[in-house]
Order: C-alpha cells, then sequence, then structure tokens
C-alpha cells in the first residue's frame, strides 16, 4: 500500500518573501550607511570649521584691541579638533604674504609702458631705479596665522579671517583692516611674528603682544617724495599677495573708487585706486590732465578756460595772438586753433573709427571779449571759455559728416543727431561732447601752446578746470605697519 505525499507550495513561498525582505532590507541599510557616512563626516567637517572660524573671529577682535593699545597682550582659546595651528611671521612666511603699494604719475616716461602691464606682481621691479620711480624698496610683509586640517585652511591676514576649502575660492570670515571712508582709504598693515605650531585634539591658546607703535608708511616723504597727502599720484596701485588673493580682490572690489585684476600665477590681488588732482585756477602750465568725468552726468565739465595776458601787443582783438589746444585719449584727439580772440577750428579725429575730421568753425560774430587797460592801449586781457554757451559753432566739413554723434559707445556719445555741413552748436555742447568720448578711453591728456612770437605774458595767466569726476575718489591715504607677536602653545 502506497502513502500519499503531501506538499505545501504555500509555506515554501512564504519562506522566500521573508528571506528576499531580509536581505533587500539589510542591502538598502548598507547603502544608506555607504552614501550617508561621507555626508555626517562632512557635516561634522564642517561644524568642526566653523567652531574654528568662530575662535578666529574671536581673535581678529582681541588682536585688534592689542594693536590699538586698548590692552598689549591678548589670549584666544582655538580647539584644534585633529588639525593644526601654527604662525608664519618670518622672513620665508613674508614671500607669500606682503603689500606692495605703488604712486604713479602719467608724466613719468616709463608710465605707459608699466602701466600696460601693471596687473602682474613684480611688474614695477625694472622700473625701481627711475628717478621718479615711487614705491617702496620691497614689499610690506604681513605673514598670517593659520589652521589647516585635511584640505581645509582657516586663517587670520592683515586683519582679517580667510576660509578655504580644497582648490575651492576664498571665503572672508571677517573683513581685513581695509576701511574707505568717501574719500578716505586707511589701511593698517597687521604684521605678525613668530613662528611656532601646535597640532593635536585639544585646546590650544593663541597669545598675541602689541607695542602699539604703528610705523607710518604712507603719508611718508622720507620714503618717497609722491608719498603725501592730498594725494598727488595720478594712480595708487595696491598689490596683495597672498594664498588668499581672491578673497581680498573681491573684497576690494566692495569698496567705491576701486577696480580689481586677479594675478592668479603669483596669487595676488591687484588693487587699483581711483585719485584726483587739484582742480581750480592755476599758473598756466603747458601740460594738465583730466583723470576722469562722470559717464552719467550729460555735462561733467563745469569750467574749462584760459586768461591770457596780452605781452606787448596790439590790444584790439589781441590781433597778434594766436594759440592752440589739444586734449588727447587713446586713438581720440580734439583740438583747438585760436587767431586772435576768436576760434579759428576745432578738429575731433579718432583714428579707430577714420582718418577723417570732424571740424567746427566759429559761427556769425562770436568771440572771446578783450578788455584793454585803460592806462595802456596797448596791454590787453582775455579769458578763452571754452565751455561758452553764448558762443556758436558750425559744421564745416560738406564732404563728410559726422560719426560721434549717435548713442552711446565705444566710438559714439549722445545725443543722437546728425550733424552735417551748417548745423550750428554751441561751444559749451561741442566740448562736453568731444571730452566725455575722450574719457572713455581713460585719461585725457591737455596741452597749451602758443605761437613762436610769445605774445602772452605766461606768468601773468593762468588756467581753470573744474570737472565733474563722478564722486568716490581716494584723496587721502593712510597706510601704517602693526606688528602683533603671535605665539600658539
Amino acid at each position: 500500500m502506497k502513502l500519499k505525499q503531501w506538499s505545501n507550495e504555500k509555506a515554501v513561498s512564504s519562506v522566500i518573501g521573508i528571506v528576499l525582505i531580509l536581505a533587500i532590507t539589510i542591502l538598502s541599510i548598507a547603502i544608506i550607511i555607504l552614501y550617508t557616512s561621507p555626508t555626517l563626516n562632512n557635516l561634522e567637517d564642517i561644524a568642526e570649521a566653523q567652531k574654528v572660524e568662530q575662535a578666529f573671529t574671536v581673535f581678529d577682535s582681541r588682536a585688534s584691541k592689542a594693536s590699538l593699545g586698548e590692552s598689549p597682550v591678548q589670549i584666544t582659546r582655538v580647539n584644534q579638533m585633529g588639525g593644526k595651528l601654527e604662525v608664519m611671521g618670518d622672513t620665508r612666511d613674508y614671500n607669500d604674504s606682503q603689500i606692495m603699494v605703488l604712486a604713479l604719475n602719467s608724466n613719468s616716461s616709463w608710465y605707459q609702458e608699466f602701466y600696460d602691464n601693471r596687473t602682474h606682481w613684480n611688474s614695477w621691479e625694472k622700473y625701481k631705479n627711475e628717478s621718479d620711480f615711487a614705491g617702496y624698496s620691497s614689499p610690506i610683509p604681513m605673514g598670517k596665522i593659520k589652521y589647516t586640517s585635511g584640505d581645509r585652511t582657516i586663517a587670520y591676514e592683515g586683519g582679517g579671517v580667510w576660509s578655504k576649502y580644497g582648490n575651492g575660492g576664498t571665503i572672508m570670515i571677517s573683513p581685513p583692516e581695509f576701511h574707505y571712508n568717501i574719500e578716505t582709504l586707511t589701511l593698517p598693515v597687521m604684521r605678525i611674528s613668530g613662528n611656532t605650531s601646535v597640532s593635536g585634539i585639544s585646546d590650544t591658546s593663541i597669545t598675541v603682544a602689541s607695542s602699539n607703535k604703528p610705523v607710518i608708511l604712507f603719508p611718508n616723504v622720507s620714503l618717497n617724495n609722491n608719498f603725501t597727502n592730498p594725494i598727488k599720484a595720478d594712480d595708487i596701485i595696491i598689490y596683495i599677495q597672498s594664498e588668499f588673493y581672491e578673497g581680498w580682490g573681491e573684497y576690494a572690489e566692495s569698496l567705491t573708487s576701486t577696480s580689481v585684476a586677479l594675478d592668479h600665477e603669483n596669487q595676488t590681488a591687484v588693487i587699483e585706486l581711483e585719485t584726483l588732482p587739484p582742480m581750480g585756477t592755476f599758473a598756466l602750465s603747458n601740460s594738465f590732465k583730466i583723470i576722469k568725468l562722470n559717464a552719467s552726468n550729460p555735462d561733467p565739465m563745469y569750467n574749462f578756460s584760459f586768461y591770457f595776458q596780452d605781452e606787448d601787443g596790439e590790444a584790439s582783438n589781441f590781433n597778434s595772438i594766436e594759440t592752440y589746444v589739444t586734449a588727447t585719449s587713446g586713438t581720440k584727439t580734439l583740438y583747438y586753433e585760436i587767431k586772435k580772440n576768436v576760434i579759428d577750428t576745432i578738429e575731433y579725429t579718432d583714428t579707430s573709427v577714420s582718418t577723417d575730421k570732424e571740424i567746427w568753425d566759429t559761427y556769425g560774430s562770436s568771440e572771446f571779449p578783450v578788455y584793454e587797460d585803460p592806462a595802456n592801449v596797448k596791454l590787453a586781457n582775455s579769458t578763452f571759455d571754452l565751455l561758452s554757451d553764448t558762443y556758436m559753432l558750425e559744421y564745416s566739413d560738406s564732404d563728410i559728416t559726422e560719426y560721434s554723434w549717435d548713442e552711446k559707445s565705444s566710438t559714439t556719445m549722445l545725443p543722437n543727431v546728425t550733424i552735417s555741413n551748417g548745423d550750428v552748436q554751441s561751444l559749451y555742447n561741442v566740448t562736453n561732447h568731444y571730452m566725455k568720448l575722450l574719457a572713455q578711453d581713460g585719461i585725457i591728456a591737455c596741452s597749451w601752446e602758443q605761437k613762436n612770437n610769445n605774445k602772452i605774458q605766461e606768468d601773468l595767466s593762468d588756467y581753470t578746470l573744474i570737472y565733474d569726476s563722478g564722486g568716490g575718489i581716494i584723496t587721502y591715504l593712510h597706510i601704517t605697519s602693526n606688528e602683533l607677536h603671535a605665539t600658539v602653545s
């Protein structure tokens, strides 16, 4: 007799299902652990870095107190959390943590060559022996206090706190000692001295001491005759060579009256400050400059005039007088030729557009008034006001239609009108129009000269120059070196 065998397929399926669920659960947990572990580690790293950043921010505040003499010694506790903390304040460390300042005069024979290559560290080196070189004999050292953990770096340098992660950019945690107030820039350079270091997971102390005896670097004529206030230089360029140069550059860009370039090869932020020469009435000079015009002002020129005293010629209409004024910038030139007391011609050229000239002549009976000396009718004076709104000019080139009166571009300027032969504009409008065009190319170099007969008495003559520069121009600069001796233990 055969026994009948029974099987339960449902029971087997249940076991297999449970096993599969357990396997999937275990696999899911493993995947979660695998992928969240780095995230958790990263979060932990970020939290630790933030603690160090906070400690450095506290140190920054206390270092300022020490440098200002509020307390000669300051101590700050920092939890290292497995990182390395070091004071980098010796000659070797200064090689990549330093500042250079140049005060440039655009009349220097080497100015243009240097200016074209100014955006590189050490670009000034070949000009240091020039008689009018205005820079320090060597860069101003800064040094730093630096914390590193893995590829994370946090440091105090130049009175600021900087944070850097691996190959990423620099983040400014607290701003450096780089203060701008309307027309004054104050730069107290914090010089770190010392070379101690510690590593580990325990708390450590940063001790900083200051003698509170800052060295004045600017203004300082004993270092250089051009290091004066108000600033006489046409350009002030500050080079900051630093591991955190990108952060320095980003901070400088937030300030008024600065432009910034980065020299990545030499880890340098190149900061150019806009300066303003004196305005007003000056003794007659053969050359002078207009540094910058306010691009948002439709009429930025306020006074551009020449007062001439006749030497000994006939007074009537300045008969023997012939004088020329030229303004140039880049490819653009504006030329005034004045005979007697009347504009003979005004010519504008832009060689980047054409070799053709836009030409204006005096319209109608316009002239500059001449005033005779009652005691001597052969002596006279006159003011040639190149911004007169009553002196009228006529466009006088039947072959050439103007090419500069249009919507604003690098070669054209408002108003957007078509100027053709016979059209009339005031001297005020013409001068402002062309000066704004020249200003787009940078500094406007102006020159004045008279005919060889020398009928203008130069020592009794003068010129007046007043214009809208746009505001926010650096007029005063104060730089000091403040030593902070630091140790970690």
